[in-house]
């Protein structure tokens, strides 16, 4: 018979073991780079509270970022596992800035109402405030220390974290990324703000806009290397100091933090980046704003980030990046650019298609569900009607099934035989970008316009799942750049696994017993 200490030591280590492996797994996870989304409400049709989360959950959205604490929306993440980062507006600052009692009130009413059953993981303070407001940049840190200190009194700080999004302009002379500084007229605001975001483990919150950079560079810059394009070694912008190749803009830009950080002494703080992304329209002065060029850009930013490739400075690092953004805000002012960053329209219908094979499912991508090109609603009907005589003349669209007697002539009128006549040329196209535009009248959705025996063109041309931008790949950080992940192990999920191991190996024990 085996010594029965034997036995409990061999159980004993078991349980560890078990412990060990799904608090590493679970760890992994938690730590890893994500691709969020960024969503505006300057939307004239934008769906309401609970659609909204629904339509999150059914693209297996896992990150957002809200630019206030909108509580409908709040309400509606309950119980879900869609973490949450939520914003203090600037026009909020002088409140909280000046007033301990104005944050701890503003935590209660904001954060600790709703957790833990909404996953409110972040509290993003003001936006680009040091740039786009200097009046407030002495309540920036007050503010943050104030927030922070009402997470503690709610026993929350080690939850969420607290931080403020920059604009990339507070780093000067960002190529090549070692000679990058911080603007000095500046310095004593983000020193203090460096120091804070290292002692409360959080993270830098950067907007790195390469479309930007392209533009205001042309000369410079090579488009291909703003869209994350492959270029042989002999084109990849090489940083004469340190010798590293940088194949794109974005990295560059983060490692210019990261280099600014380093001549203040800061070297354990990560960069988030809370806003990126690429116009898919613009006007004549807006000639890189294309579809083509944010179905490219968006695409490979997702490959990029879930690759977990890091940067060229540190490769074991990989930053986290929300798109800008979720929907096109057709309310923006101009340029037209404003109102297309989004990678669906308001209703929830696809603005363009990621191409994202390889890396997980992502709605608007390859990977996507059947998408249809039908007729928008509220068009001209003079350019629905020029549109439609376009795609069944020069276009080449199979339009024999609309014709008197066929199966689709019925309703008898413009927008119903655009949208046939449109799907055929769309799906003839291979579902290419720009192939579903005719004019601005036509828009990409996933319902099934058939109806019938009127069968649509694109009906039988797939059967793939509808999901987008899955975005919790794992990815291991650097001993001294940890970003601190929005932990919560689940009680119960240990609870599982120990139970499984006990149903697995506790037979075993009791044959070496007996």
């Amino acid at each position: 018979m085996i010594n029965s200490s034997h036995l409990i030591f061999s159980f004993s280590l078991i349980l560890i073991l078990a412990f060990t492996q799904h608090h590493a797994a679970i760890s992994d996870q938690t730590n890893a780079p994500f691709v969020g989304v960024n969503i505006g409400t300057d939307v004239s049709n934008l769906l309401p509270a609970p659609d909204l989360v629904n339509f999150l959950k059914n693209q297996k959205i896992t990150h957002i970022r809200l630019y206030d604490a909108n509580p409908d929306i709040l309400r509606a993440l309950s119980g879900t596992d869609i973490h949450v980062t939520i914003s203090v507006p600037n026009n909020q600052l002088l409140a909280i800035g000046s007033s301990n009692a104005t944050a701890s009130s503003w935590i209660r009413k904001n954060v600790a109402a709703f957790r833990p059953a909404t996953r409110i993981s972040a509290v993003s303070v003001g936006d680009e405030v040091l740039t786009t407001l200097p009046s407030a940049a002495p309540l920036l840190l007050p503010a943050l220390l104030s927030l922070h200190a009402a997470l503690v009194e709610s026993n929350l700080h080690k939850d969420v974290v607290v931080s403020t999004p920059h604009s990339a302009s507070i780093i000067l002379n960002p190529f090549p990324p070692s000679q990058a500084f911080f603007n000095q007229t500046l310095e004593t605001f983000i020193l203090p703000l460096l120091h804070f975001l290292s002692q409360t483990n959080s993270p830098l919150m950067l907007n790195l806009y390469p479309y930007y950079v392209f533009m205001q560079n042309k000369n410079l810059v090579p488009l291909d290397n703003t869209l994350f394009k492959t270029l042989p070694a002999s084109k990849q912008m090489v940083d004469p100091n340190t010798l590293l190749h940088y194949t794109n803009l974005l990295d560059a830009m983060i490692d210019a933090a990261y280099f600014s950080m380093k001549n203040l002494n800061v070297s354990d703080v990560v960069v988030l980046v809370t806003e990126t992304g690429w116009p898919s329209k613009g006007d004549s002065k807006e000639p890189y704003a294309t579809l083509s060029n944010a179905v490219t850009f968006n695409s490979n930013l997702i490959k990029h980030v879930l690759d977990r490739s890091g940067t060229p400075l540190h490769p074991e690092t990989t930053s986290s990046v929300y798109i800008y953004e979720l929907f096109n805000e057709d309310l923006r002012s101009p340029p037209l650019s404003e109102a297309y960053w989004g990678l669906f329209y308001g209703n929830a219908t696809p603005a363009y298609l990621l191409r994202v094979s390889g890396v997980g499912a992502f709605l608007a991508s390859d990977n996507a569900n059947q998408t249809y090109c039908v007729a928008g609603d509220g068009v001209d009907l003079k350019v629905l009607q020029a549109a439609l005589d376009w795609a069944c003349g020069p276009g080449r669209a199979n339009c024999s099934e609309i014709q008197p007697g066929e199966s689709c002539f019925q309703p008898n009128n413009v927008k119903n035989h655009a949208s046939y006549a449109f799907d055929s040329y769309y799906q003839s196209q291979g579902k290419s970008p720009g192939s579903c535009d005719f004019k601005g009248v036509a828009m990409i959705t996933t319902t099934d316009p058939s109806r019938g025996s009127c069968i649509f063109p694109g009906r039988s041309l797939s059967n793939k799942t509808k999901q987008v931008v899955n975005i919790t790949h794992s990815s291991n950080a650097g001993d001294n750049l940890r970003l601190r992940a929005f932990r919560s192990i689940e009680t119960s999920a240990i609870y599982d696994i120990l139970q499984n191991y006990l149903v697995a190996v506790f037979p075993l024990l009791l044959l070496f017993v007996l």
